[in-house]
């Protein structure tokens, strides 16, 4: 027979000094041990706290990739803005404003300059709560620290400091060393923001899609990501459309239903202000299946056009002739 174990006996369980989780002092070993079931449920873990609902949270290590010209800096700058204001990006919201450090390590300092300017939502950050590093920054001679080094690592930790968020645009510029498609050369940095999540920070690479689409060198990056979003254009896209892209989450733990829909964002505006507006993917989908019906393809051309399955065109016209977008089918 099985008894639940007592309150004093669950305290008793937990060993000396184990209230929280243990760390290196100095040169000290400090060793490695495991706990009792009992002890681990007593064990105080920092809390996992909402970042960006519904994706980002505490401790998540995240990425968004795409080709080159897609818009994968616009996008992490948006919800970078969206952190550090608690405001809304698309859907997703914070609930409150978080310290965010964007480490850019492509962008001339006047571009960055223009490009954070034309996303300044209408509350602006509060000081310190968006700090941005650009490679301008760096004094004479300085190379931009490699972050597949551990010296190049230390050499940004100060830059840290109080962030509760850390950007790193983009992953083959603060990642020089090894090569891509190498598995093991992708260790040090998964050291790296493993050692950030311990601190209870969360991280979002940017990155850039290879040619097949996916996110470009080793799958094993993924192992350890808790949310991968890839953005791409839409299936029938035109350059005449400006800066539409698709954002897809190609990895989600813990996101279902709404929360994990794709959703086809469109950038405009000016120089002085970018405007956003967005839609999920099913709502853009259903539009265009109506709209190419109306000029006339026929579903089978409508699959082809727009590289989607026959049943989801069936479905959406099934929708459009219930809701009287297309007129109902003839009768044979």
């Amino acid at each position: 027979m099985i008894h639940e174990p007592t309150w004093e006996a669950l305290k008793a369980a937990v060993p000396q000094g184990a209230g929280q989780l243990p760390v290196d002092v100095g040169d000290e070993f400090i060793p490695l041990y495991a706990l009792d079931a009992h002890a681990l449920a007593l064990m105080q873990f920092k809390v996992r706290e909402v970042i960006l609902d519904p994706w980002l949270h505490t401790q998540d290590l995240c990425m968004v990739f795409s080709a080159r010209g897609i818009g994968k800096t616009h996008f992490a700058m948006s919800a970078a803005y969206a952190v550090a204001t608690g405001g809304k990006f698309t859907k997703w919201s914070a609930p409150t404003p978080r310290r965010v450090l964007y480490l850019d390590g492509e962008l001339p300092g006047g571009v960055m300059q223009k490009r954070l300017l034309m996303h300044c939502p209408d509350v602006e950050p509060e000081p310190g709560y968006l700090r941005v590093f650009t490679p301008d920054l760096l004094p004479d001679g300085r190379a931009l620290p490699d972050l597949a080094t551990y010296e190049g690592q230390a050499a940004i930790d100060d830059l840290i400091e109080d962030a509760e968020v850390v950007f790193v645009d983009n992953l083959s510029c603060w990642a020089r060393s090894g090569r891509e498609n190498e598995a093991e050369s992708w260790l040090p940095i998964a050291d790296w923001i493993l050692s950030l999540r311990r601190r209870g920070i969360a991280v979002v690479l940017v990155h850039h899609a290879g040619k097949g689409g996916q996110q470009r060198g080793t799958s094993k990056r993924e192992d350890l990501l808790d949310v991968v979003i890839g953005l791409s254009r839409p299936k029938d896209y035109d350059p005449s459309q400006g800066a539409v892209f698709v954002a897809e989450f190609t990895k989600a733990r813990n996101l279902m239903g709404a929360d994990a829909e794709s959703l086809e964002l469109q950038l405009g505006g000016d120089d002085d202000r970018a405007v956003r507006t967005w839609r999920t993917v099913e709502s853009s989908t259903y539009d265009r299946v109506v709209a190419l019906t109306k000029e006339g393809l026929t579903p089978g051309e409508i699959c082809a056009e727009l590289d989607i399955n026959k049943s989801n065109v069936s479905r959406h016209l099934r929708k459009a002739r219930e809701l009287g977008d297309v007129q109902p089918e003839a009768r044979k």
